[in-house]
């Protein structure tokens, strides 16, 4: 009866995760939209003017550094989130297998294990909305910095503090419900 009704309590799971993501993301106050480059297009073309030539070559080679290092962080990003992606499909495929385990005596700590690891990546989504909320409010605080050079690093610092926190939301999400 377990094995038939497996793929119902994964997608019961998946669903319970996906209602914490969706509340959470409508919790979140304020606007988590970014407007960067209007920001640093807004502060470039306040500060240009009292720059100096060594001081434009500088902000260039910087910006073109930060630029990279976007690129680079970005595509990080992206493959953070399509690894867990493709997490969830192997955790689906591999289902009947532990389940056909929670009720045998000897092996039933596998099928639990499993489902602690499945609640755990259902979860982790929510600790991704969060990291995302934190970034968003993070870079719009540097709209209020005054110096172009610290907004540009701070916006390069945040964005590589995403990817590691992005990182350890699938760690933490396993510590939380300790799946191993």
């Amino acid at each position: 009866m377990l094995l038939s009704k497996t793929f119902d309590i994964v997608m019961a799971v998946f669903d319970v995760g996906s209602h914490v993501v969706t509340q959470a993301a409508s919790s979140i106050s304020g606007s988590t939209s970014l407007d960067v480059q209007a920001t640093l297009t807004t502060m470039f073309n306040n500060q240009i003017d009292t720059m100096g030539i060594g001081e434009l070559i500088g902000l260039g080679m910087e910006t073109m550094v930060i630029s990279l290092c976007m690129k680079i962080m970005s595509v990080l990003i992206t493959v953070i989130l399509y690894g867990r992606m493709i997490e969830i499909y192997l955790y689906v495929s591999v289902a009947p297998i532990p389940a056909a385990t929670v009720t045998n005596r000897e092996w039933g700590t596998i099928g639990t294990n499993y489902l602690k690891g499945l609640v755990a990546l259902a979860f982790q989504g929510f600790f991704i909305m969060v990291c995302v909320a934190i970034y968003a409010v993070l870079v719009a605080s540097v709209a209020v910095a005054g110096n172009l050079h610290s907004a540009l690093w701070s916006v390069a610092a945040y964005t590589v503090i995403l990817c590691f926190s992005l990182f350890k939301t699938g760690s933490l999400s396993k510590s939380i419900f300790n799946a191993h």
